[in-house]
């Protein structure tokens, strides 16, 4: 699925039509139909503003990922990361070592948290 489909594909997610997304945008209907027809492509300008009205990320949006989010991709990142690591364990060890991942990264948030204050 590239840029053309995935736009329309979000737009009717979000139940919205073009008009409605074009005037989001502040461009004509026209001129988001050729986005949605693969005719043209949006300046760079408009990739930010249309990927926050979607809530995805931009690579998500020009399909260069299948992740929607920056968020996905990263718990992705972190999925792999336990099952290349915990290939030889058995399944007592992997229900422990998934919850010692789980109270590291709660406890690496409440420090997060806390050097926002």
């Amino acid at each position: 699925m590239g840029f053309p489909e995935r736009l329309k594909a979000l737009r009717l997610e979000a139940n919205l039509t073009q008009k409605e997304v074009a005037d989001k945008l502040g461009i004509s209907r026209p001129a988001y139909t050729y986005w949605e027809k693969g005719e043209k492509v949006p300046t760079p300008d408009k990739l930010p503003t249309l990927a926050n009205l979607f809530k995805v990320s931009t690579d998500y949006l020009l399909a260069h990922s299948d992740f929607r989010t920056v968020e996905e991709a990263e718990l992705s990142e972190v999925e792999m990361l336990f099952r290349a690591t915990s290939l030889d364990m058995t399944d007592e060890e992997k229900a422990v070592f998934k919850q010692e991942l789980l109270d590291f990264m709660k406890e690496r948030q409440k420090l997060f948290d806390e050097d926002k204050k």
